[in-house]
């Protein structure tokens, strides 16, 4: 259950800053993935210890509320009795074989029950593999090299995937990291995300060269920018005549925004859909899939060779299929949609009794705080919000027993594990963090 603000002791973090500074030595920039490193707040990462349902505990001992839930993939929260249980029971069993196995099967059924779309699928480790085997598949099947994304849409860390946009509306795309070839970049196209017009001249351009459209339905990564009303049915429909395909890029939005995923919130069917995180119930995973006559094309029965010596792990084959368990509670998942809109509803109206502008979109389980005075439909527009606000916000959130993403323009996710006393705790917390903020 949450404490009461008051009773809280004054928070130190001295085994965090320690552990820090050894890491420092191990990792670049002493973490294994870089958002962690809280370059986009400032101050020294905490160390996780723990986590029960709704709270995580750091290495000194604090609990915090948490919404980060390893960027999405606990949707039950943390330690769920279900899932640990599941976990337990394939691990005693052995950890791998490399052979299939009954957990790959009852995983799949699982999924497609829920994205019909997924006619036949395919098991990785990864949501940047997932993404990378679907590009491949499209390319595959329809004899052309260039993929159009957007801005601001993260589909992974594949070469392909890290592009740029260039100078002009709808350009090719440049390497956005180093040690990404121009040539491999040069083969996406970058476009602005909820712009149509954009995708319909590239296409006027070049569509007989464009082998799929991939889009982040509901984009995640920006913060929580969804769709124009048309853009998702305008992508299938440029598509479509062009032969290209459509890849919906679900990592994130599948089983978040909807049960069925952004696809049938939406109601449009893609040819390939990605998945990751959310299907693992916390453990490292993805899946890509689609159409039939698509996926057949993968090895072995088709010549599109993809391979993984861990994928379908049973221990994590058993752990998702508990978490798409409890996930069929449709009690459960109208309690947290309406934990979602207290946590949104209730920040709204913390800012505004603070006189602080802010906007937070939301959409099922995820949802997002943007310092600005109307909502982003892009990656410009969610740049163009007042990130420097976020940082305060974050510590003063943090010292109240709150964890937030450690970035401007990550989404917030929500559990089954939240109650209304975690909600009442952050909302009490960020009537706070919004008057320092206000007051600075």
């Amino acid at each position: 259950m949450a404490r009461r603000l008051a009773d809280n002791p004054i928070m130190t973090r001295l085994t965090s800053a320690r552990l820090f500074a050894e890491a420092l030595g191990l990792f670049p920039g002493g973490v294994n993935s870089p958002v962690r490193a809280f370059k986009g707040v400032g101050g020294t990462p905490i160390f996780m210890e723990k986590g029960e349902g709704a709270w995580v505990i750091d290495a000194d001992g604090n609990r915090y509320v948490d919404y980060v839930l390893a960027y999405g993939p606990h949707l039950h929260g943390h330690a769920s009795p279900a899932i640990i249980a599941a976990i337990s029971a394939a691990a005693a069993r052995g950890t791998s074989f490399g052979a299939p196995g009954r957990q790959e099967n009852e995983l799949g059924r699982r999924i497609r029950n829920f994205i019909p779309s997924m006619e036949v699928m395919r098991f990785v480790t990864s949501g940047t593999e997932a993404v990378m085997s679907a590009l491949r598949v499209a390319r595959a099947a329809t004899g052309r090299d260039v993929i159009l994304k957007f801005d601001g849409n993260y589909h992974g860390h594949s070469d392909s995937m890290l592009a740029r946009a260039g100078s002009g509306v709808a350009t090719l795309g440049l390497p956005d990291s180093p040690g990404v070839s121009v040539a491999v970049a040069e083969r996406t196209i970058v476009v602005p995300y909820n712009d149509l017009v954009a995708v319909r001249e590239v296409f006027a351009r070049r569509g007989s060269g464009i082998a799929a459209i991939i889009v982040e339905p509901v984009a995640g990564n920006m913060g929580v920018v969804a769709p124009e009303g048309g853009f998702l049915a305008g992508l299938k429909e440029i598509a479509a005549k062009d032969g290209a395909l459509l890849i919906f890029d679900e990592v994130m939005t599948g089983f978040r925004v909807h049960r069925g995923g952004a696809q049938a919130h939406y109601g449009i069917t893609p040819d390939l859909t990605t998945l990751g995180k959310v299907i693992g119930g916390g453990l490292p995973v993805g899946a890509y899939g689609g159409r039939e006559d698509l996926m057949r094309r993968v090895a072995p029965e088709g010549a599109v060779y993809q391979a993984g010596t861990l994928a379908g792990n049973p221990v994590v084959m058993a752990a998702g299929a508990a978490a798409l368990d409890l996930l069929s509670d449709d009690s459960l998942w109208s309690r947290t949609l309406s934990m979602t809109e207290m946590l949104a509803s209730g920040l709204e109206d913390a800012a505004r009794a603070a006189g602080v502008k802010v906007q937070v979109p939301r959409l099922g389980t995820m949802l997002s705080l943007f310092f600005a005075d109307r909502l982003p439909r892009n990656y410009d527009d969610a740049k163009a919000s007042d990130a420097a606000k976020y940082s305060p916000f974050f510590h003063e959130m943090l010292e109240r027993e709150v964890s937030l993403p450690p970035s401007a323009f990550e989404t917030w996710f929500v559990s089954t594990a939240h109650e209304v006393a975690e909600i009442d705790h952050t909302l009490r917390a960020a009537r706070a963090a919004f008057e320092k903020v206000a007051n600075r």
